[in-house]
C-alpha cells in the first residue's frame, strides 16, 4: 500500500492510503486535490474514513463521498472492527482517546497515521481531560518498532522544535530533526520522536532532572507526564 499526504486549511494533514486500484481517504479535507490524484491515478475511491470527528478533520467527508460514491465508514465502526481492508490487505486500527474520545490511529506497512493523537514533535492537547488515559494510549504509541513512520494530523513541527529547544537546549537531536523537516511532506521515524518529542519522554532521565529543576512533580511516571503537558 500506499500513502500521500495532502495539506489543507493553515495546518491540517490528510491521507490517501491506495493500492493498485482502490483508495482510502484519512482526513480528506484535501477535497479537489484527493479527486485530481484520484483521477490521475486512475483510482477508485472506496471508503472515507476519519482519526477522529473533530469537524476540520471531517470537513471533506461529504463532499468526496458525493462526488465518488464512496463508502463512508464511522470512527465508532472501525473502533469496533479493528481493522479495515484495502485490496486485501489489513490496516489495522487501535484506539487512543485523549485528545478526543474517539481518536484512532491507522497502522500499516510500518506506516502509522496517529491524527491528533501523536503529532510530529508533540501529542495532541488533551480536550478529553483525561491525562492518564492519554498517557496510556501515547505509551501504547510508544510500543510500535522504532523505524515506524509517524504521519500526523497538523504541521506544527516548527513551533513544537521551539519549544522542544526551550525545555532542552542541550538535547543535540533536535537539530538533525529541523534539519530533516520538509513542510512540503511532514513525517518522522518514531526513534526520532523519542529523542526530541517532550510528549515521550517523560521517562528520559535528562527530562525528569530538568523537571525537577522547574520544581514540578516528578514522583511517579504519570507525574513527569502530566507535568510535560504543561510546559509544552
Amino acid at each position: 500500500m500506499n500513502v500521500r499526504q495532502f495539506q489543507y486549511f493553515e495546518d491540517n494533514l490528510g491521507y490517501l492510503v491506495y493500492g493498485k486500484e482502490d483508495a482510502i481517504a484519512v482526513d480528506g479535507g484535501a477535497v479537489d486535490e484527493i479527486l485530481f490524484f484520484i483521477k490521475s491515478k486512475g483510482l477508485k475511491l472506496k471508503y472515507v474514513v476519519n482519526t477522529h470527528t473533530h469537524p476540520d478533520h471531517t470537513s471533506g467527508n461529504k463532499s468526496l463521498i458525493d462526488k465518488t460514491g464512496a463508502v463512508f465508514i464511522s470512527v465508532d465502526t472501525l473502533i469496533m472492527n479493528k481493522e479495515i481492508k484495502l485490496e486485501g490487505e489489513k490496516i489495522t486500527i487501535f484506539h487512543t482517546p485523549g485528545h478526543s474520545d474517539d481518536s484512532i490511529v491507522f497502522y500499516f506497512d510500518n506506516i502509522l497515521l496517529t491524527g491528533d493523537t501523536l503529532l510530529n514533535g508533540k501529542a495532541g492537547r488533551c480536550f478529553t481531560g483525561d491525562l492518564k488515559g492519554f498517557l496510556r494510549s501515547i505509551k501504547h504509541v510508544m510500543t510500535f518498532p522504532e523505524n515506524t513512520l509517524i504521519y500526523g494530523g497538523h504541521n506544527y513541527v516548527e513551533e513544537y522544535m521551539e519549544t522542544a529547544i526551550n525545555i532542552e537546549p542541550d538535547n543535540e537531536y533536535i537539530d538533525d530533526y529541523i534539519e530533516k523537516y520538509d513542510p512540503s511532506h511532514v513525517y518522522s521515524t518514531l526513534e526520532e520522536e523519542l529523542k526530541v518529542n517532550p510528549s515521550l519522554r517523560f521517562n528520559d532521565k535528562k527530562m525528569i532532572s530538568i523537571l525537577k529543576s522547574r520544581d514540578l512533580p516528578t514522583e511517579t511516571e504519570y507525574d513527569c507526564w502530566s507535568s510535560i503537558v504543561r510546559i509544552v
